[in-house]
């Protein structure tokens, strides 16, 4: 039986299967919808599908340093308990493995992981421990000298905030210094030339009506504005913040002292920028009454 666009789609939308699932499912089936669902449900995929759509904003960033290139990935689940999970983890170990040698997202997706895509791997994970799961990000550095730093660690090398350095010259010691220091301060960037426009212009923007209200003389507000922007500045990058590890210093006045050169640095957070589903009691009890 040919299988046709119409009969993939038919299957995708009963079961939420990716495309090339449904049309393999229906091609091991010779085009037999019932029995190409079976083939997906026993392949676990479409009971992965199922839950795609729920919110997976929990998890692990894990990082990994291989020579002068570290790289850093988030892989979500829904709960903190299956972060907890070794089985998880071990996944989420060998995505950070294999990421050292991919060039982005893309290419991490479709890498080897035993026999298995990264992909096909987090579906059939999905499948035996019962939760959505995503590789949402991934990031890379390179330098000279590359450090890497794992805050609240759940494992070797994970936990909920990954940092990676990337300087030339220093050592070590340094760069694990600036690791700790950017999980900390959360810099936006590395200096002001990295800082998008549009941030800079917002608060430019913020500033300068904040000024009016004080009824000052525009020439004066001006002057305002120049000094407002400059601790801004300093407060958002990463060389212009005041170092924790000793806070008389910027952080590129201890990179100088250290002789290093900060090249570049990741920072990723399990979740952020995910809007979580919060339900109330009463919903939730609703909700199993439903069934």
């Amino acid at each position: 039986m040919a299988i046709t666009a119409a009969l993939v789609k038919e299957l995708r939308d009963t079961t939420g299967a990716g495309m090339m699932d449904a049309k393999k499912a229906l091609t091991e089936t010779n085009g037999d919808m019932e029995a190409a669902i079976d083939w997906l449900r026993t392949k676990g995929l479409a009971k992965a599908a199922k839950k795609s759509g729920r919110t997976a904003a929990e998890g692990l960033v894990a990082v990994k340093v291989e020579g002068n290139r570290g790289v850093a990935v988030e892989v979500n689940a829904e709960t903190d308990f299956v972060a907890k999970n070794a089985e998880f983890q071990g996944m989420v170990a060998q995505i950070a493995g294999a990421a050292v040698s991919a060039a982005d997202l893309d290419a991490l997706n479709a890498a080897d992981l035993g026999g298995k895509t990264v992909a096909e791997t987090i579906t059939a994970k999905i499948a035996t421990i019962g939760e959505n799961m995503s590789l949402r990000r991934m990031a890379a550095v390179e330098g000279d000298v590359v450090v890497s730093y794992v805050h609240n660690a759940a494992g070797d090398g994970m936990g909920k905030i990954g940092v990676l350095v990337a300087m030339k010259g220093g050592d070590e010691a340094f760069g694990k210094q600036v690791a700790m220091h950017i999980a900390a301060a959360n810099p936006a960037s590395l200096s002001e030339a990295d800082l998008d426009p549009a941030v800079v212009e917002k608060e430019r923007n913020v500033q300068i009506e904040i000024a009016r209200e004080s009824g000052k003389p525009e020439a004066v507000i001006e002057k305002m504005i120049v000094g407002r922007m400059q601790k801004f500045l300093a407060e958002v990058t990463l060389l212009g913040q005041n170092f924790v590890i000793n806070p008389d210093l910027t952080v590129a006045a201890a990179a100088k002292e250290a002789g290093a050169e900060i090249l570049a640095f990741v920072r990723l957070e399990v979740g952020e920028g995910i809007e979580k589903e919060k339900e109330d009691f009463a919903a939730e009890v609703a909700k199993a009454v439903q069934g």
